[in-house]
């Protein structure tokens, strides 16, 4: 019996040590805290849509496939990513690798690495380099691509109404009216993902350049700059999207509507019109007829311009004070490659942010063909303080609520405004 019993003993106990072997290594690898089994980089992107999604993944595995001993954790939090960045701004306790998306300098400038001394730097497009270069030289992030924004439009709708792509917002309001008034209602002319704010950020924000900046009889950039702007004029822009929900000139349900839905009713021919550049290898694939345009936003005061909105769009910044900063470096110059470099572009349907390789995008000959219209910064990037972003899409979401008036918006974006920006100046 004694036997018995010393011989369970040391069963017992070389199983608690291999359990406890066991566990050890488990907790290395979830940690990413290096070890046997390599290192771990924390990535947060902002990608949201399917396609682009889909090319930072194969990337991703293409990096791993190579560098077995690095592990990405990626994260795409679409639009829970600016409060979950600031929480981790916050705790100083940021991700490896993040999107700076358009606040390379002005909002993570003290959490990004210098990527001056980086072989790819040498071919950052020109169009970029005041974006990510300051005056010393620091570089603050790595260009996946560029905006170059505006509309998106459904060709084929279009073209069965015999509608050009509109000019000015006049002609856009008038295109919106006949799309509804030919299609009996069928096709949404303009739609929205509304459930999600941005959505309505993005309307405010593009429609903001040729209102407020980009005509010189309306050029409110020192007003703006130096706090000194009353919000009257902004008014405009509530009112007008007012006008389209209570005219049905945006989908019944643009309050409701969850982003993924974009996809499929562009596929059906059921949208003409969306904000932004919406990548075409999605919709093909469920609709292999599909023909989408991009166009510059109209011209809204008689005698203005058509505009780009781009610079920055998606970037990888790699964290100041990352455990890993040679590995997160090794991940950068994979993406850099030519090869890489040429593959997120076509992925994501946009312009590459270097100039080392030449990518076909579906959309380049529409960039082509509005070559001359000039591409301006994202207005809330250059005129708006930090975190004007979440207030103004919020303030179209409360006004199609029947909570604020095209009065209270701008009222809204002045309170927002000015608390902002006392803000800044008090940190």
């Amino acid at each position: 019996m004694k036997t018995f019993l010393k011989s369970l003993i040391i069963i017992s106990f070389i199983s608690v040590v291999l359990i406890g072997c066991s566990a050890g290594g488990s907790s290395d690898d979830t940690n990413g805290e290096g070890g046997m089994d390599g290192v771990t980089l924390s990535l947060y992107s902002t990608v949201t849509n399917e396609a682009d999604q889909k090319a930072m993944e194969s990337v991703i595995g293409k990096f791993e496939e190579e560098y077995p001993d690095i592990t990405i954790d990626y994260n795409f939090p679409a639009g829970e990513y600016e409060s979950q960045l600031r929480v981790k701004m916050a705790a100083n306790d940021m991700p490896d690798l993040f999107d700076t998306h358009g606040w390379s300098q002005n909002r993570y400038g003290e959490y990004t690495m210098d990527l001056s001394d980086m072989n790819w730097v040498a071919d950052l497009d020109p169009a970029l380099e005041e974006i990510f270069t300051d005056e010393d030289g620091k570089v603050y992030a790595y260009p996946i691509n560029q905006a170059k924004d505006g509309l998106t439009y459904n060709k084929n709708v279009l073209d069965d109404y015999g509608i050009e792509p509109p000019n000015t917002f006049d002609e856009f309001m008038t295109a919106l009216e006949t799309i509804k008034e030919e299609s009996n209602g069928d096709v949404t002319p303009l739609w929205f993902g509304g459930s999600e704010e941005g959505e309505f950020g993005q309307f405010f924000d593009q429609f903001a350049t040729p209102l407020l900046i980009t005509h010189p009889d309306h050029d409110y950039s020192e007003a703006l700059l130096d706090g000194s702007f009353d919000w009257e004029p902004y008014t405009f822009l509530p009112e007008k999207l007012l006008e389209m929900q209570e005219k049905e000139l945006i989908n019944l349900d643009a309050l409701t509507a969850q982003v993924h839905e974009k996809t499929q009713l562009l596929a059906q021919d059921k949208i003409a019109f969306v904000m932004a550049t919406t990548p075409i290898g999605a919709v093909r694939e469920l609709n292999p007829d599909a023909e989408l345009g991009v166009m510059p936003v109209p011209a809204i005061h008689e005698g203005g311009e058509q505009s780009w909105i781009g610079g920055e769009r998606h970037t990888y910044a790699i964290w100041k004070d990352t455990e890993y900063p040679e590995e997160a470096k090794t991940f950068i110059e994979f993406l850099a490659q030519p090869e890489i470099v040429q593959e997120l572009a076509e992925g994501t349907s946009l312009p590459a942010g270097l100039t080392n390789a030449s990518a076909d995008i579906y959309f380049q000959p529409y960039y082509d063909e509005y070559s001359d219209v000039v591409v301006e910064p994202y207005f809330d990037r250059v005129f708006l303080p930090s975190g004007m972003w979440e207030p103004m899409g919020t303030a179209g979401q409360e006004l199609l609520s029947g909570s604020l008036t095209p009065e209270d918006v701008s009222e809204k974006m002045a309170t927002e405004y000015t608390r902002l920006l006392e803000q800044e100046g008090s940190e």
